[in-house]
């Protein structure tokens, strides 16, 4: 573990910071699913606190319950929990309007647009928005800029029937701009730092945190998140969620902040494993490898019990038996709860094979030196299609971060803006190509070898460790919770496999999830901190501080 150290700690950074009316769209799984998946609401609670979506749409669909109320009851709860967990950005002004009319359409009888008719929806601050709302990537460079349209995932989400009730929080700039400290992972300049609502001061993990937060706060009914690498699946690691980093070209790019358009997908996160089969099929969008192929329409068809029978799962025994190299440091407490899991796997079926996908440092390297040149041109591509905004280049953000020190480089810099920035950026030079072939072969055939020379079916991961083997090669990791520790923290693991097997993983998880039934609310242990000033900044120069278009700093959420 000690060669090409510096790479490696650069890399480990950016991961780390890294009812009768509603019949007509219960079909499949839905159905057989309204009665589990959530748990139990506390004495007092609105009926809709935890409920999954198919639980949310029987009771809309009963009469019970109206999109409005409901979008109504998730803004008042982001009113009181959001200045302590700063998981929202801001608030979709029109959200209600909107439940409105989705709620008329239900009451007129008119069949539902889909599965998420009138269910609000946290969207990662990344991801465009054709609204009243920012797409900011948390950077107040781009306050004020606009979007030529929504993302594709947000016309999909719209499609369904889905409110977008916000934007979440995240690590700015997908944790793509600095060497940002433990405690910083889900900080941004327009959002504060995200704080994890089980121990507040345990990471959040970054870079999907808001949407990790908002999602297990009951803040919304589900969320979406990005990742490039590692950043759903570790905020759902840490924050008792369920997420799915689906496989590349599954779910559209198009207008979302990149950071490469090699790696980067939004995926669901999600309380329930329910949800996240709901989501997806909803946000599927295929393009590149993905296009052309055969895809389920309804993935709550793979929720099912007894899923693991005869199942071989793979033990990725190195980041188990070297936690500490491999883990996030002070977790290792998370691995008996993740024993207890695999022992729960084999009282359902499975049988657990030790397996090996290969040391992610043999080629973290090459990946990393691939990302900065990928970033430095798909940002610029993405610059180039927005409009009222003066920035146009990673060099014009260098030069704004600077000259807007205290609101953005408060606490930590922009090293990695500054090593992007210093590439030719020339994505046909020999050198990049080898590199990113290099990184993505040995990522696949570490997965894909493993699968074939143990014959598994899935592979499984401790809390917070390797993320990296499914996002470089581009295949699907979905991350469950596994316990809460006796602390306070949540434990999860990974499950990950090869080319367009969601469906698989997701029938795993949900057996596994319904067997261990550890689903708990937040509890807000700890105390909330803040990072530590790095002291990067000039002192201020006066009481106002413009930015260079003459318009007022806004960090709260609208």
């Amino acid at each position: 573990m000690k060669r090409n150290q510096n790479v490696l700690e650069a890399r480990r950074t950016f991961l780390k910071a890294t009812a009768a009316t509603s019949a007509t769209m219960l079909t499949g799984g839905l159905g057989s699913i309204l009665s589990r998946g959530a748990a139990a609401n506390k004495p007092g609670e609105p009926i809709w606190i935890e409920k999954t979506i198919p639980q949310l749409q029987a009771l809309m669909g009963s009469g019970a319950l109206t999109s409005r109320e409901l979008t109504r009851g998730y803004l008042q709860r982001i009113a009181q929990y959001n200045p302590l967990l700063r998981a929202v950005i801001e608030t979709n002004p029109n959200a209600e309007a909107i439940a409105v009319h989705l709620d008329n359409e239900r009451r007129q009888g008119r069949r539902l647009r889909g599965p998420l008719h009138g269910i609000p929806v946290l969207v990662k601050d990344n991801i465009a928005t054709d609204d009243e709302m920012e797409t900011t990537a948390g950077s107040l460079a781009l306050l004020n800029s606009e979007v030529p349209s929504d993302a594709v995932v947000i016309e999909r989400l719209r499609a369904a029937g889905a409110v977008i009730l916000g934007k979440a929080n995240l690590g700015e700039w997908a944790n793509f701009r600095g060497f940002a400290p433990p405690d910083a992972y889900g900080w941004s300049a327009r959002g504060g730092n995200t704080r994890n609502p089980y121990v507040l001061d345990y990471t959040p993990w970054g870079s999907s945190s808001g949407p990790a937060v908002g999602v297990v706060s009951n803040l919304c009914a589900a969320a979406v998140g990005t990742e490039t690498d590692g950043s759903i699946v570790g905020p759902a690691n840490a924050n008792l969620v369920v997420g799915l980093k689906p496989t590349l070209g599954l779910i559209s790019q198009s207008g979302i902040i990149p950071i490469s358009l090699e790696a980067d997908t939004a995926g669901p996160m999600c309380r329930t494993v329910t949800d996240v089969a709901v989501m997806l099929g909803v946000m599927q969008s295929p393009f590149g490898a993905v296009a052309g192929h055969a895809l389920p329409t309804d993935y709550t068809r793979f929720l099912r019990r007894g899923a693991l029978r005869g199942a071989r799962i793979g033990v990725d025994q190195r980041y188990f038996d070297d936690y500490a190299s491999y883990g996030n440091p002070g977790d290792d407490d998370t691995l008996p709860f993740v024993q207890h899991a695999l022992a729960a796997m084999v009282g359902l079926g499975a049988t657990l094979v030790s397996t090996d996908t290969g040391d992610y440092v043999d080629y973290i390297d090459d990946d990393f030196t691939a990302l900065l040149m990928e970033f430095k041109v798909h940002l610029g591509q993405y610059l180039a299609g927005l409009t009222h905004t003066r920035y146009r280049t990673l060099a014009d953000l260098i030069a704004f971060n600077t000259a807007h020190c205290r609101d953005e480089l408060k606490y930590y810099g922009q090293e990695l803006f500054e090593m992007a920035e210093a590439t030719s950026g020339d994505l046909t030079d020999p050198a990049y190509l080898a590199a990113r072939s290099h990184a993505r072969t040995a990522a696949r055939s570490g997965i894909d070898n493993a699968l074939a020379r143990d014959d598994l079916d899935a592979i499984v991961a401790p809390h917070l460790t390797n993320s990296v083997s499914a996002a470089v090669g581009g295949y699907p990791n979905l991350a469950l919770p596994v316990g809460i520790r006796p602390s306070g923290k949540p434990a999860g693991m990974m499950m990950y496999s090869t080319f367009l097997q969601e469906s698989t993983l997701i029938g795993f998880a949900y057996d596994l999830e319904q067997a261990l039934n550890i689903r708990r609310q937040p509890q807000f242990l700890g105390t909330a901190t803040d990072p530590t000033n790095a002291g990067l900044c000039p002192a201020p120069p006066g009481p106002h501080d413009h930015d260079d278009n003459g318009h007022h700093h806004r960090h709260n959420h609208r």
